[in-house]
């Protein structure tokens, strides 16, 4: 494999490990909110917002969302490494930012 096809090869890796990161983000969010709203009967209505830290899913009731947030750690240490370790131009990995 060239040196090309192996740049382009671990940018689509890095590319597939995004989406998957934003994924278990967003589902980690959506388990987190359904437990504590049932839990605590709390109601959003169309247009409220919230804002949180990535450590409260560290300390969440349910260790499904924990082992999730342990997951997407490890993950994007991982791409931070590969990113790191490799020489990519700013604009081949501008999906990240």
């Amino acid at each position: 494999m060239g040196k090309k096809k192996y740049k382009k090869q671990l940018i689509n890796t890095l590319k597939s490990l995004e989406n998957s990161e934003h994924y278990i983000l967003e589902s980690m969010t959506n388990l987190m909110l359904f437990g504590e709203m049932k839990k605590n009967n709390i109601e959003f209505k169309d247009g409220d917002t919230f804002s949180f830290k990535d450590s409260i899913f560290d300390y969440s009731e349910d260790k499904n969302i924990r082992k999730l947030a342990k997951l997407r750690k490890k993950m994007l240490i991982t791409m931070n490494k590969i990113v790191s370790k490799n020489k990519f131009k700013d604009k081949e990995i501008k999906f990240l930012s």
